[in-house]
């Protein structure tokens, strides 16, 4: 029985600017069938014991809290700004209007 029919890959193949021959294409189509038959051999284990996971490992977040803390006041940070307007750094312009 074919799943991914050669109409679907030829559909797929224009969507991302590929080109298939009329081979590669029957190739394609009987790979992705073959993918599809091992992906549904998954379907007969028995998961009821099983919990539900997202990572194989235990992934937690590693981020520090976001906090406050002292840093440069607005004089140190401008301190070595070749050029300054309204305490800010100016720089040339990169648009054209």
């Amino acid at each position: 029985m074919e799943r991914i029919t050669k109409d679907q890959i030829k559909h797929v193949a224009h969507l991302a600017r590929l080109e298939f021959s009329d081979d590669e294409v029957e190739k394609y189509s009987e790979q992705l069938d073959a993918i599809i038959n091992f992906a549904e051999q998954l379907n007969e284990l028995d998961t009821t014991n099983v919990v539900p996971t997202s990572h194989v490992f235990d992934v937690r977040n590693v981020l520090r809290e976001d906090e406050v803390k002292p840093s440069l006041t607005q004089e140190d940070a401008l301190a070595n700004a070749p050029k300054q307007k309204d305490g800010q750094v100016k720089i040339p312009s990169v648009f054209t209007p």
